[in-house]
């Protein structure tokens, strides 16, 4: 089975003595593994990196096995983002996410292009936002709604939060993320409280449920916001 997509890298891993085999998210595949042979190499390795964007040959004799890629980069991602710490965690996280939680083979255009525009942005100032709105859209188009619209009379301060139960467990919310709507001026706290809700939302709904390690680039995106 032969095909070419554009992707972007979620995952790597060592194969052999000089390859990898790599995970990749495509908007017409969805999530994908293959080989790649001379992946360990220097001019590979160098942009064989994690968010990076890249153009793909598949072939595989056998659907049912393993498939091979020979890969060209399209655009580096992680590379202009090597002196920052946050940015880094957020680009490597989101990407263990998506490889996690993605089903195999079954694409999803709605969140390719959402990833695609949250790696577009996450040079601008406000990043952090938009990544937190990236995390809990991508609960709803997995198939949970945390129904937080039946909350929205409700909320009078953009940057106050409110506790609200759901499926048993209380949440402290922020209020911006029930209006759908960014602030101008936020704070670490909040920014700490939002990514607190979405990550145990993720953690409860997804993860724990089915006895999976949560990423821990997760968790220190997380702790850069004390």
């Amino acid at each position: 089975m032969n095909w070419e997509d554009e992707c972007y890298l979620l995952s790597k891993r060592k194969f052999r003595e000089n390859g990898n085999i790599i995970n990749i998210f495509t908007e017409k595949k969805g999530k994908i593994d293959g080989i790649v042979y001379g992946g360990n190499s220097r001019k590979i390795r160098n942009y064989l990196q994690i968010s990076n964007k890249l153009f793909v040959v598949h072939s595989s004799k056998n659907e049912n096995k393993i498939g091979y890629f020979k890969t060209e980069l399209i655009k580096p991602v992680s590379p202009l983002y090597f002196n920052d710490k946050e940015r880094t965690s957020a680009l490597i996280s989101v990407c263990s996410i998506l490889n996690i939680l993605l089903p195999e083979g079954q694409p999803n255009k709605k969140i390719y292009h959402s990833f695609e525009n949250l790696i577009n942005s996450i040079n601008l100032d406000n990043w952090i936002i938009l990544y937190i709105f990236f995390e809990l859209n991508l609960i709803k188009d997995l198939g949970y709604d945390t129904n937080l619209n039946q909350y929205k009379n409700n909320c009078h301060d953009i940057l106050g939060t409110k506790k609200i139960k759901i499926d048993g467990y209380i949440y402290e919310v922020p209020s911006y993320l029930i209006l759908k709507k960014t602030p101008n001026n936020i704070s670490k706290n909040l920014i700490k409280k939002s990514l607190y809700f979405t990550r145990n939302i993720i953690l409860n709904k997804f993860f724990l449920p089915n006895n999976i390690p949560f990423p821990k680039s997760r968790v220190i995106l997380e702790n850069y916001f004390n």
